[in-house]
């Protein structure tokens, strides 16, 4: 799945044009970024400098990207120092991006019904992924989303009827049911509509509902956590579904270079270890786990 990068990455002082602040230290960061948003696919990230005072940049993936305006957006959780202090940073200002890095998601254009997996930091590939799709037409995806903290947008009962999924389970994104597109979201919290459970009970559920002929129509495209992606990769096993999965891991340069974000990936050729950044993010599922 490596694509040459030459001419593909840019290196842009992005001028921030809106900087929004959600509950669970969540931020939604809209950037003028013209050369990243040409060329930016879901799947693909950037690797931006949060603050002067910390040189090593962060890896944020892009949730949105238009071409047109020549606009980014990123949505990212601050877990250390350099992201609280991004989260401090003022409309108007400038960040040095660098991107877009990455091989993303390959669509299957053959299995019309995917169904898109994202839990908490991984939620923004599915939404780029799912406006591509809408954008591309003749596909009816489901969006499933997970997190442990409120979601960063007001939920709203969906209304777009979805079978397989359980009674009282109608909690959505309202961006994503605009698009017409449905979306169910999962959460331990306990918040009023959403799942009470993982992304994969409802993934099961769905998926369970369908006949041998439907599930060929389904390819799964998924990003979060490393226990996510392998339970997801195991209930694609079982339904006897595709899989991409996006991985997530620590990151030092970002492009390639340091080799410090390696993970071991199944090749035809044997085991082979693979730079997350550039090799992927995206893998296919049965090469991973």
């Amino acid at each position: 799945m490596t694509k040459p990068h030459r001419n593909t990455i840019f290196l842009e002082e992005a001028k921030i044009l809106a900087h929004e602040h959600y509950a669970g230290d969540q931020h939604v960061l809209r950037l003028a970024a013209p050369g990243i948003a040409a060329k930016a696919g879901p799947g693909s990230f950037v690797h931006l400098t949060c603050d002067a005072s910390r040189p090593l940049r962060r890896p944020i993936s892009i949730m949105r990207s238009d071409r047109e305006s020549g606009e980014v957006q990123l949505l990212y959780k601050a877990f250390g120092k350099g992201t609280h202090l991004l989260a401090e940073r003022r409309v108007g200002e400038r960040i040095s991006t660098l991107g877009p890095i990455g091989n993303g998601f390959t669509v299957d254009r053959e299995r019309k019904r995917p169904l898109l997996i994202g839990g908490g930091v991984g939620i923004p590939p599915m939404i780029f992924l799912a406006e591509e799709m809408r954008r591309t037409g003749g596909y009816e995806p489901l969006v499933l989303m997970g997190s442990e903290v409120p979601f960063p947008f007001r939920v709203r009962p969906s209304q777009i009827l979805v079978p397989g999924i359980p009674d009282g389970v109608t909690g959505a994104m309202p961006l994503l049911d605009d698009w017409d597109i449905a979306s169910r979201l999962c959460s331990l919290q306990g918040y009023a509509g959403c799942h009470e459970g993982f992304v994969t009970d409802l993934a099961r559920h769905w998926l369970d509902a369908m006949d041998a002929a439907q599930r060929k129509q389904v390819a799964i495209y998924a990003c979060g956590p490393h226990p996510m992606l392998e339970a997801i990769a195991g209930v694609a096993k079982n339904f006897g579904v595709t899989c991409q999965v996006s991985m997530e891991e620590f990151m030092a340069c970002g492009v390639g270079g340091c080799a410090g974000c390696t993970i071991q990936v199944t090749t035809e050729s044997g085991p082979a270890m693979k730079r997350v950044c550039v090799d992927g993010p995206v893998f296919d599922a049965e090469s991973v786990f």
